[in-house]
């Protein structure tokens, strides 16, 4: 049975820095793209930036400079470490898991993913 587990999420102030974390169990996080996607209330689910299974890196413009994905294949935990935070930010952050590296290219859509987690709440207040 898989499972995608995230947390570190929580309140910060602005300009501030969160580390979310996505715990996998179930499968091999090596061989699989990882993307981590928000949602904001009232608004639709964005892909923010993933990774394929070799490293190569996709960003969406509000990411640029920001946040960085990273994964740990020993631990099978991916990462999202967001900096400069801004309120625009506040959304519940999702981890997805594809086994295809095609899933993570300059377009991020969930459709592609197979495997999510429940979400973490992060709240930016200004």
């Amino acid at each position: 049975q898989w499972q995608l587990v995230e947390s570190g999420g929580g309140m910060v102030q602005a300009g501030g820095s969160l580390r979310l974390s996505c715990e996998v169990s179930g499968f091999t996080l090596d061989s699989y793209a990882v993307a981590w996607f928000r949602q904001a209330p009232g608004k639709e689910r964005e892909g923010v930036l993933c990774a394929t299974s070799n490293s190569i890196t996709n960003y969406a413009d509000s990411a640029k400079g920001r946040f960085t994905i990273s994964r740990d294949n020993v631990k099978n935990t991916v990462y999202l470490q967001m900096n400069s935070l801004k309120p625009e930010d506040t959304a519940i952050y999702y981890c997805a898991a594809s086994l295809y590296d095609t899933a993570c290219s300059r377009w991020i859509f969930p459709h592609e993913f197979d495997y999510w987690g429940q979400g973490t709440q992060v709240t930016v207040s200004s």
